[in-house]
């Protein structure tokens, strides 16, 4: 820490913004796209396309808590400090799984049965899930851990929980738009999708993790952990602080059990779900409901996407 106010320098938050980018353009890509490639270029029925989105969606309601918990657990690999062990792990699940999912079906053909299809799909959607939780727990619990002003715990947050999310967001877009108008054939029916964009869709997923493979390299190279044993014990001092003040005779520090018994966690919970609900449908449901009901052109709808993905992004809380 280099200010007196217990800020880090500009490199430090930039490099430790950017650890969340990889996990920012996956999730862009997976709730704007995952129904529309599986049902409109796979060929998938509307119910099996919504399993695998409900199947990624519990798995990673199922990974996070665990993962929380382990997290803090676990000694990490050696001096690397546990939170970046967890966000290396992380990473390299997202990396090898994501781009198996916006693909065909190894060794499949369109006679193959779709239930088999399904089933293959399904593993490395809960392996991208498993990853994209421990990337998401250890970034954010790195925060404590990096400065102590709260100035700058809300610093940090604003810079790689908003700011590089809505560049991921322009990113797959943009990459998204550029790949429809370049690669799609002269002789195609520029108004619909179907099995001949699966090689851009394959192309968008591997340009998206190539581009957060190399930002989080950034963020590993420059963002150091501490793993002192003050650090550690201020940190969990920390965690169970009441999220609103209350009265001198409350006790200043909370079990995980207590949180069950405090209003304001439900109060910040139901909050909190309630944006991530209308951000997430919203992002998830608009390419579909413009493309079938609307009936919009699909590739020239890019632009409508990029527009309205930024209006609804001016309103608070974060989608991921």
């Amino acid at each position: 820490m280099s200010d007196t106010d217990g800020s880090l320098p500009l490199l430090k938050r930039l490099s430790y913004a950017v650890g969340h980018f990889l996990n920012d353009l996956c999730a862009s890509m997976w709730f704007t796209y995952l129904l529309v490639f599986y049902h409109s270029v796979l060929g998938f029925q509307n119910t099996s396309a919504g399993v695998l989105l409900l199947v990624g969606q519990v798995a990673d309601g199922i990974c996070t808590p665990l993962i929380g918990y382990e997290s803090d657990r676990s000694p990490g690999c050696r001096n690397y400090g546990k939170r970046k062990t967890w966000h290396l792990v992380g990473t390299l699940s997202v990396v090898l799984s994501f781009a198996f999912i916006f693909n065909q079906c190894v060794g499949c053909s369109f006679l193959t049965p779709q239930w088999a299809s399904l089933i293959y799909f399904v593993p490395f959607i809960i392996i991208f899930q498993f990853g994209w939780a421990a990337t998401q727990i250890s970034h954010l619990s790195l925060i404590p851990e990096l400065v102590t002003c709260e100035h700058a715990k809300v610093e940090l947050t604003a810079y790689s929980r908003y700011a590089f999310t809505v560049i991921a967001n322009i990113t797959v877009y943009g990459v998204a738009y550029l790949l429809f108008h370049v690669q799609a054939g002269e002789d195609e029916d520029p108004d619909s999708l179907g099995p001949a964009d699966i090689i851009i869709f394959r192309n968008l997923s591997l340009i998206v993790l190539g581009i957060g493979v190399v930002f989080s390299v950034v963020f590993h190279v420059g963002t150091k952990e501490s793993n002192g044993a003050s650090e550690e014990s201020e940190e969990a001092e920390g965690e169970r602080r009441p999220l609103l003040p209350r009265s001198n005779t409350f006790s200043s520090l909370l079990q995980w059990k207590c949180w069950l018994r405090q209003p304001s966690f439900y109060q910040v919970a139901v909050l909190y779900m309630s944006t991530r609900l209308i951000v997430n449908l919203s992002q998830t449901f608009q390419f579909g409901f413009r493309r079938q009901t609307l009936s919009l052109l699909s590739r020239s709808g890019f632009k409508l996407s990029f527009l309205l993905k930024h209006i609804v992004r001016a309103g608070p809380g974060d989608p991921e």
